[in-house]
């Protein structure tokens, strides 16, 4: 959902050596739900369907939740500016988000997998992975438990699922992208190594933009470059991601699914085209950052109590700033206060800033009953 790699899914843990040769291969699958909140939307109100639907606020500094497929093909997507979706899609129909509809069909859905196999690592609402290598119904082929979950999701909730199924969580990931919406995509084995090759770096699980454009600059577009470098290579330009991609780009992922992991942060970064100076720039470039975190927040019923701001300068070195309130902070204004709070005193600057981001931490789960009812914009 966010810009950032989330806990156990940064291939910065559990990679760092070679993976061990396993007796038997896993099978993994993928399950993301196409277009979640806007499918939702159209599903509940008839008069939506078929018409491009955006989830948010068209205000002048609201941001886009989730985009329909009719919007999508006019460039529409989630996380964009409102008023630049609106220019793009002129029709463009906004609803306001509906958190508690959207939770109350995830645990719909993932009631589902748990009657094929306890090993369920929920992603956010509308993904998870599922181990159904030894899987409760005793169905030898992942494909077709696939099948069934995705015929099952639709009959129960009218909505649609793609599916990918390979032998690890990166090229399940990758799979179930490819045949989207309503789409099912197989990696076998003998497969992997081949469909790596063949694909962009830029739409690799676990490269972000900035990653993509420095891998770019080092001649790796695809896969197959990405295979070419050694080991020592990638960890001089990527650090601990570098034994990540290393494996990746062999087909190797040697991630287990876990089950009810819980999440210690979740954060936002931009990476800008050109370097910020001033006070009310960077203001402006962190909004966007703090919405994105709070719209998670808001999806998947957390609240923290600490925030923290990350400032990267034009020379690469960086700096962090945290704040931990009394109490969960209960806004995206209030995280917004305390960005600023800590973002001020960095100014005047001497040099410019190349990069922003937003983390909560310190998080917990929070009843709906104690939630209020904010909307998306400040």
């Amino acid at each position: 959902m966010l810009g950032t790699r989330k806990p156990d899914d940064d291939g910065k843990s559990g990679m760092d050596e070679v993976p061990s040769a396993r007796s038997r291969v896993r099978k993994i699958i993928h399950i993301d739900m196409d277009a979640f909140y806007a499918s939702v939307e159209q599903r509940d109100n008839p008069e939506l369907r078929g018409k491009p639907v955006a989830v948010g606020y068209p205000q002048a500094r609201g941001v886009v939740a989730a985009a329909s497929y009719e919007a999508r093909k006019f460039g529409v997507h989630s996380a964009m500016p409102s008023v630049t979706a609106k220019r793009k899609c002129p029709e463009l129909i906004f609803v306001p988000h509906r958190f508690d509809v959207y939770r109350a069909v995830s645990q719909q859905i993932h009631a589902i997998f748990a009657e094929y196999t306890p090993l369920i690592e929920p992603l956010s609402l509308d993904e998870a992975y599922l181990d159904v290598t030894d899987n409760l119904k005793g169905v030898e082929l992942a494909t077709e438990i696939a099948e069934e979950i995705r015929a099952r999701i639709k009959a129960e909730t009218r909505l649609t699922a793609s599916a990918g199924v390979s032998y690890n969580k990166f090229l399940a990931k990758m799979a179930s992208d490819q045949r989207k919406p309503d789409g099912l995509f197989v990696i076998r084995p003998k497969h992997g190594p081949a469909f790596v090759e063949a694909l962009p770096v830029k739409k690799f699980h676990g490269v972000g933009p900035a990653t993509a454009e420095k891998m770019l600059k080092l001649g790796i577009e695809t896969g197959a470059d990405l295979k070419a470098r050694d080991l020592t290579f990638l960890q001089q330009h990527f650090g601990k991601s570098g034994p990540y991609f290393y494996w990746i780009a062999r087909g190797i992922d040697e991630r287990q699914v876990k089950p009810d992991r819980i999440r210690k942060s979740v954060g936002a970064e931009d990476t800008f085209r050109e370097d910020i100076h001033d006070l009310e720039s960077a203001r402006a470039g962190l909004q966007p950052l703090v919405d994105k975190v709070w719209r998670y927040c808001e999806a998947s019923a957390i609240r923290g109590k600490t925030v923290t701001l990350k400032v990267k300068w034009s020379d690469f070195t960086q700096i962090t700033r945290s704040k931990t309130a009394l109490a969960p902070v209960a806004s995206a204004a209030e995280i917004s206060e305390i960005v600023k709070l800590l973002l001020s005193p960095i100014f005047p600057v001497a040099k410019g800033i190349r990069l922003l981001g937003v983390t909560l931490s310190s998080l917990d789960a929070v009843d709906d009953a104690d939630q209020p009812q904010l909307a998306l914009t400040l």
